[in-house]
């Protein structure tokens, strides 16, 4: 039997014919019936006739006429003794001849049956054999696979932990990077307003005079449409998530130098409300204005009184 070739499906071999085996039972049954035939025909033979004549030993002799006696008889001799017959010929008695066994087709069938067995649990067992190693095969592929997936995610991890930690690294970079810089801008703008104060003072000390005995001017009168425009611009950019519903609608009042353009310089909180989220809200509100609404003329006052009460923002 040619092995299975490995990894290719197992076949159990066919069947073997029966037609030979076949042929051969009826060649036994003709070669049986053949020696049956032929020893009953000898047994029945007939046997040999045996003749036999018996001759009468006595010798009778006719009545003599009435004739002078004749001279004395001259003495016969006396007849040769016939052998007896020979004794019928004793036939030998048959032999029994054992009869011809026929073959035992049950045994030979049961032969064939075993050694049928015999190779179908053979091509089990090997197909048994080849199933377990096929079993230990994928085991051992599924845990290197799995080993794989772990050794990647792992690797993916570390790789992961890097990334983020470079990223932390750059972001701390920047963070100092754009820290220093809007330091340095802070400082170049302070140094930017500064520069303005300075000179506004010195425009505002010339225009009064070197001698300082001018009179207070008076403010013009304020302009609504103004007012209401940097009301609208603050209140837009204020966000407070707190509580209104306070008892005696608390006010912030807050001290706001703008530059010519209507940028702002500086913002003072000159009363509090009492609630500081609601001042920071005002103040963050009032530098992202920045710059406010000018007047219709295109001029802006120089020093505003912002003030802004909780009930403004229900």
């Amino acid at each position: 039997m040619k092995p299975a070739t490995a990894g290719a499906p197992y076949r159990l071999p066919p069947e073997p014919s029966r037609l030979p085996a076949f042929m051969l039972a009826v060649a036994v049954h003709a070669v049986l019936l053949g020696f049956l035939y032929f020893g009953i025909s000898w047994q029945n033979n007939e046997p040999v006739a045996v003749e036999a004549e018996v001759w009468d030993m006595s010798v009778q002799t006719a009545a003599a006429p009435t004739l002078p006696p004749p001279p004395a008889p001259k003495p016969e001799p006396e007849p040769e003794p016939v052998p007896p017959p020979p004794p019928p010929r004793a036939e030998p008695p048959p032999v029994e001849r054992p009869a011809p066994t026929p073959p035992d087709v049950a045994l030979q069938r049961e032969k064939e049956r075993k050694a049928e067995e015999k190779k179908r649990a053979l091509a089990e067992e090997k197909e048994k054999q080849r199933k377990e190693e096929e079993e230990k095969e994928r085991k051992e592929l599924a845990e290197k696979k799995k080993r794989e997936e772990a050794e990647k995610k792992e690797l993916a991890k570390k790789e992961e932990a890097d990334k983020k930690k470079a990223e932390k690294l750059a972001a701390e970079k920047a963070a100092k990077e754009k820290a220093a810089k809007d330091k340095a801008a802070k400082a170049a703008e302070d140094a930017k307003l500064a520069k303005i104060r300075q000179e506004d003072l010195k425009r505002i000390a010339g225009a009064a005079g070197t001698t300082g005995s001018a009179e207070k001017s008076t403010a013009p009168k304020a302009d609504a449409g103004y007012v209401a425009a940097i009301t609208a611009a603050i209140k837009s950019a204020t966000a407070y998530g707190g509580s209104t519903t306070m008892p005696g609608n608390p006010k912030a009042v807050f001290k706001v130098e703008q530059l010519p353009t209507g940028e702002i310089m500086s913002v003072r909180l000159v009363k509090s409300s009492g609630v500081p989220e609601f001042d920071r809200a005002v103040e963050n509100g009032i530098k992202k204005a920045s710059p406010l609404p000018k007047k219709k003329d295109g001029t802006v006052e120089r020093v505003l009184d912002v003030n802004f009460s909780m009930k403004d923002y229900d």
